[in-house]
């Protein structure tokens, strides 16, 4: 009755192979299935639908300034916790987790380099660190970079942010007045100030410098507003309308000047750069 048992002869098995952790990324708009490597080919773009995932800080510099020109500076300023605040965490225990999981120092890297045939000082905001918050260390550095600029450079600075860092109270509030002085001051001198809001771009940063460029510009999609929907809606008792705070919007309804893709962007920035040297 040997014909009942399973025959196994010339049947060879072999161990079934997993596919490493993040090699496939699923688009959060249309949910489409793409190649890591094959994504950040293209900006990190969706083929498919045009969505925009987030990048970081090192990507941007990069993808905008001419290889190898960007130096940075005012990595010597580091945070600390002068109100000693602490909720669920110290802060100075966050402070010292964001730099680990991050190998950044602060929510900005700020720096001088080149865009096409143009120097320019530049500002590049990243989310990872603590959402992008601003405390004090990112109001001084652009100061920093507000001072390079007054030199004769034109000014970029790139929002990727929550808006401003609870955990240093009225010291990050006061970030606000500090950085958009000193823009005043590149005004005055005829100096061009272009803002890239990517997403998101919310809070005191939206309310503060993020929306005082001689040029704004967005990334197609970003979120960016002051105080969150629910917020707005429970204050003014009305529903709001379809793609309130993206990007789209806020071109129609004339608070950016133009939306640019990715790939586009550092032509596009060129072209700015031209006119304003002209």
């Amino acid at each position: 009755m040997d014909w009942f048992q399973r025959k196994k002869a010339g049947i060879t098995t072999e161990e079934k192979k997993s596919l490493p952790d993040g090699l496939w990324i699923k688009c959060d708009e249309c949910g489409e299935i793409a190649f890591k490597k094959q994504l950040e080919a293209n900006f990190s773009i969706c083929r498919k639908c045009g969505y925009h995932f987030r990048i970081n800080s090192d990507d941007y510099i990069k993808l905008l300034f001419n290889e190898e020109t960007f130096q940075s500076f005012g990595e010597e300023i580091l945070p600390t916790d002068p109100l000693k605040f602490k909720d669920s965490k110290k802060y100075a225990d966050r402070i010292v987790g964001s730099a680990k999981s991050t190998g950044l120092t602060e929510a900005i890297v700020t720096g001088c380099g080149k865009i096409g045939n143009f120097e320019v000082a530049a500002g590049i905001m990243d989310f990872r660190y603590m959402g992008g918050s601003v405390g004090s260390v990112v109001g001084e550095r652009l100061m920093r970079a507000i001072d390079a600029a007054a030199e004769g450079k034109p000014l970029i600075i790139l929002s990727s942010s929550g808006g401003m860092r609870m955990q240093e109270g009225a010291i990050s509030l006061m970030q606000m007045a500090k950085v958009s002085a000193g823009l005043s001051y590149l005004s005055r001198k005829k100096i061009p100030f272009i803002s890239i809001l990517t997403h998101p771009t919310t809070g005191g940063t939206t309310a503060s410098f993020a929306m005082l460029g001689d040029v704004i510009i967005s990334e197609p999609g970003a979120l960016i507003g002051f105080a969150g929907p629910r917020v707005i809606k429970q204050t003014i008792g009305q529903d709001l309308p379809e793609g309130f705070q993206r990007a789209e919007f806020l071109l129609a309804h004339g608070m950016l000047d133009m939306i640019v893709k990715r790939d586009e962007l550092k032509n596009t920035l060129i072209d700015l750069l031209n006119f304003f040297g002209n």
